[in-house]
C-alpha cells in the first residue's frame, strides 16, 4: 500500500469516526495478506473488527454512567453455596428477551446472600447486551427526588430513573418512608410498568411491604405493578460476608496456633 493511500485511508477513517481502523489499517492489511483474504472477506474483516471495538467503547461507557457499586458478573457467583438457588433462573434473566419484555426480577432473602451481586450482574449482562442500565438504592433514588422535588426539578430527575432500559433498586426495605417518600417510589414503579425492567433487592417479604412503604394501600399498588410481569428470586441460605469473615477468623487462629 503507497502511503498516499494509506494516509488517505487514516485520514477518512479518522472523520468517519473510525479511530480503530486509523490506527490498525497496517495490522488489518498485514492478516489479509497472511491469509490471502478476497476482497468482501476484507471488508468482513475490517467491519466486524470496527464493530467490536464499538460494542467495546459503548460498553465501557455505559458501565461508566450507570453508577453500579461493582462489575461482578454472574460467574462470579457462587452458586453452590447457595444449594436452594436455581442458577438457570438467575441465569435467564441475563438474557435479552428479559429487558425486550419489559420484565421485572425481585431478589428477596436475609443480607449477606449476594442479592445485590446478582443485581448488578444482571445489570451488566444487559448493558452488555446494548440496553441502558442505571443503579440506585431505594434510599438515594427517594432522597434525590425529594430534593427535586423542592427544587422543582422533578420531571428532569424522574428522567434519571424513567430512561434507563433496566433501572436496578437495592436495599428496599432497610429504611422504613413516610408516605410521601413512599409515593415518590409509586411514581416510578408505575411510570415504567410495561416501559422498562426493574431489578431490586430487598431483606424484607412481600407481606410486610406495608410497613416498609408506611400504608398498606400504597404498598399493594406499588406491588400490583411490580409484579405483573416479575421473576421473584429467594435466597435464603448464609451469608457471604460472613462466611468470608469466619474463614479470615479460622486463618488467623491457625496463624497463631
Amino acid at each position: 500500500m503507497s502511503e498516499l493511500v494509506f494516509t488517505r485511508i487514516r485520514n477518512t477513517a479518522g472523520k468517519l469516526g473510525l479511530p480503530h481502523l486509523a490506527e490498525t489499517i497496517n495490522e488489518y492489511t498485514r492478516r489479509a495478506d497472511e491469509g490471502k483474504m478476497g476482497y468482501l472477506d476484507f471488508l468482513d474483516l475490517v467491519l466486524s473488527e470496527e464493530l467490536a471495538v464499538r460494542d467495546d467503547r459503548r460498553f465501557r461507557q455505559g458501565l461508566r454512567l450507570s453508577r453500579l457499586p461493582h462489575h461482578k458478573t454472574l460467574d462470579e457467583y457462587d452458586f453452590s453455596f447457595q444449594p436452594e438457588l436455581d442458577p438457570r433462573q438467575v441465569k435467564d434473566l441475563a438474557t435479552p428477551s428479559f429487558v425486550e419484555g419489559k420484565a421485572n426480577a425481585a431478589l428477596l432473602g436475609p443480607p449477606g446472600v449476594g442479592k445485590t451481586h446478582i443485581a448488578v450482574a444482571l445489570a451488566v449482562a444487559a448493558c452488555r447486551a446494548g440496553y441502558s442500565i442505571y443503579f440506585t438504592s431505594l434510599d438515594d433514588m427517594v432522597r434525590n427526588l425529594k430534593a427535586a422535588e423542592a427544587a422543582g426539578r422533578m420531571t428532569n430527575k424522574l428522567g434519571t430513573y424513567l430512561r434507563p432500559s433496566v433501572l436496578v433498586v437495592d436495599e428496599v426495605g432497610y429504611q422504613p418512608l413516610e408516605r410521601a417518600e413512599a409515593n415518590l417510589v409509586f411514581q416510578v414503579i408505575s411510570k415504567r410498568y410495561e416501559k422498562g425492567s426493574i431489578i431490586l433487592t430487598s431483606n424484607k417479604t412481600f407481606s410486610e411491604w406495608g410497613q416498609v412503604f408506611g400504608d398498606e394501600v400504597l404498598a399493594t399498588a406499588i406491588l400490583d405493578r411490580l409484579l405483573h410481569h416479575c421473576d421473584v428470586i429467594s435466597i435464603n441460605g448464609p451469608s457471604y460476608r460472613l462466611k468470608n469473615r469466619l474463614a479470615a477468623i479460622e486463618r488467623d487462629q491457625e496463624s497463631a496456633a
